[in-house]
């Protein structure tokens, strides 16, 4: 099995109500017009990801998404897939997507879950800039 972790942060913009996509990002600042985004300030793009991670999703296998808001232990669970067209070339971006749509900022397609499918709970707190996401990548 191969598990690799991104950690993120909160950001008062995040609105979470996008119905096809999820993403994380490194950049600092985030608009309302980001409404997938759910994580800023990423210590990860999917550029810096291992390269066993983007071996195993290249196959087109599936994957467990653990979404962790460790100062609440609150979490999210979700899949989604690999596929042959994944280039993981992106600097800044991780972006997860319901359909299957594939860019250079592609992690998984056919996800289980996207923006808007968040525990509004859960999206409350990733307004608060403190708050940390840790998002958990299983294959």
């Amino acid at each position: 099995m191969i598990i690799e972790e991104v950690v993120a942060r909160g950001h008062e913009n995040i609105r979470a109500t996008h119905k096809t996509t999820l993403e994380i990002t490194r950049e600092r600042e985030l608009t309302p017009r980001g409404d997938c985004i759910i994580g800023v300030c990423a210590d990860k793009s999917i550029f810096d990801l291992s390269p066993e991670l983007k071996s195993a999703l290249r196959r087109g296998l599936r994957a467990k998404v653990t979404l962790y808001l460790p100062d609440y232990s609150l979490k999210e669970e979700f899949y989604g897939f690999g596929c042959d067209k994944l280039t993981f070339t992106h600097k800044t971006d991780i972006v997860i997507r319901k359909s299957r749509f594939v860019c250079n900022r592609t992690l998984l397609i056919s996800a289980t879950k996207a923006a808007r499918d968040l525990n509004r709970e859960f999206v409350e707190l990733l307004k608060d800039r403190k708050t940390e996401i840790v998002m958990i990548l299983e294959v």
